[in-house]
């Protein structure tokens, strides 16, 4: 970002071994997989995924790599190969840029995605993914497994939960089939206790942003999300949060903030604008503003509900926080709001993630009324430039920052 306004972190290098690692065994799954029996399923982001390593079975996320062809400047050209094929532009655009991707995987950064052997989707982020593995199951001719979980309007009832939790017993059998392996829920036990652990680390690295200045600001969140994302379940993943705790915790007991000069606490609310990501936050960083918590990559940093392995999977994936009311969020917004001393929040309003975004304008009021502090709305999409628009969204923050002077 701009010169001494921000403090970038050591452990980018280990996080960069630690995803490349992850990428590598993806990417070369076609020779390895077979050899070990150990199938390859892409998955939604809010999919019970220590089920399915449980089964030895190697995840893959399309939003991930959406992530990354968005960060690689690759959007556009993937996302009009998936439109010229028919999809609407209206879509949200990691679905497009995924299936864009698949069609012209040459098109793709890292080559795209390798084959799926199956694939795994829950509707407690979004309905689009339905559709979207729907199209990818017809392109690949390969299962299907679907987890739907009913909308939270209020605290999860025993109806809800007993309601997933048969579909989870009924994609265990599936599973036995497609892996020709017995269900064993020790192996389960073992994988929800490295979630819960890894879980727990990035809860506490993000707690630390209680402290002032705070020691990460948005672009640290988003990016060291990363293996919370992907290894959640794994002792590589432990390991690399357990060295960005060390230096966090490091940060704070020195007093060195990640934007430096901080006079301004801000929270944000929705997915980062990847294509944006560092020449938007340097807008707020150059004026001294910090965002030091957010509700995105804090979906990860929610504790498992208690009960047995299973009956924690399905309370803990029903309660999802893009699962639940209007109301449920703004709460969620004002307690980090007061949490972290924050003096404002900013809402990104994202074309591409409708259930995020729909609602925003109601629990913008919502806190502003019950905070008193000042809420921006940005317009812009998580992954497409296109809908990004800079003059417009630059006097707009110049304008919101201004009114902390």
């Amino acid at each position: 970002m701009a010169k001494r306004n921000y403090r970038p972190l050591g452990s980018v290098k280990a996080l960069q071994k630690t995803m490349g690692r992850y990428y590598a065994i993806t990417n070369y799954h076609r020779y390895w997989g077979k050899l070990l029996r150990r199938p390859l399923a892409w998955v939604t982001s809010g999919a019970p995924v220590e089920l399915l390593r449980a089964f030895n079975i190697h995840s893959a996320y399309p939003e991930q790599y959406a992530a990354i062809y968005s960060a690689r400047k690759s959007t556009v050209a993937l996302c009009e190969i998936a439109e010229a094929a028919g999809y609407s532009q209206d879509l949200c655009s990691y679905a497009r840029s995924n299936i864009g991707g698949v069609l012209r995987p040459d098109l793709a950064p890292l080559g795209g995605m390798p084959k799926p052997d199956l694939l795994v989707a829950c509707n407690n982020i979004c309905g689009t993914v339905l559709k979207w593995y729907e199209a990818l199951a017809r392109h690949f001719n390969i299962p299907l497994l679907v987890l739907d979980t009913p909308f939270l309007t209020a605290e999860l009832t025993t109806q809800a939960k007993d309601y997933v939790l048969e579909q989870l017993y009924a994609m265990v059998a599936d599973l036995e089939k497609i892996t020709e392996r017995q269900f064993n829920e020790k192996n389960l036990a073992k994988q929800m206790r490295l979630s819960a652990e890894i879980t727990s680390l990035w809860k506490e690295t993000r707690q630390y942003c209680k402290a002032s200045p705070s020691p990460l600001n948005a672009p640290d969140l988003f990016i060291h999300m990363a293996p919370i994302v992907v290894l959640r379940g794994s002792q590589g993943g432990i390991d690399y949060y357990r060295k960005l705790k060390a230096e966090v915790q490091q940060r704070v007991e020195k007093a060195q903030g990640a934007v430096e000069n901080e006079r301004i606490r801000l929270v944000w609310d929705n997915i980062a604008i990847w294509p944006q990501l560092f020449t938007f936050y340097k807008m707020f960083a150059e004026k001294g503003a910090c965002f030091v918590t957010d509700t995105y990559s804090g979906g990860w940093a929610v504790e498992q509900a208690p009960g047995t392995p299973m009956e924690s999977l399905a309370a803990t994936y029903t309660e999802v926080f893009l699962n639940r009311s209007p109301e449920f969020r703004a709460n969620q917004l004002i307690d980090l709001i007061h949490e972290y001393k924050a003096d404002g929040f900013v809402m990104h309003s994202n074309r591409s993630c409708k259930p995020y975004s729909l609602v925003q304008e109601v629990i913008r009021r919502k806190v502003m009324l019950e905070t008193g502090v000042p809420g921006l709305m940005i317009e812009a999409d998580m992954a497409d430039p296109r809908s990004y628009a800079e003059e417009p969204v630059r006097n707009r923050v110049q304008a919101f920052l201004e009114t902390f002077d």
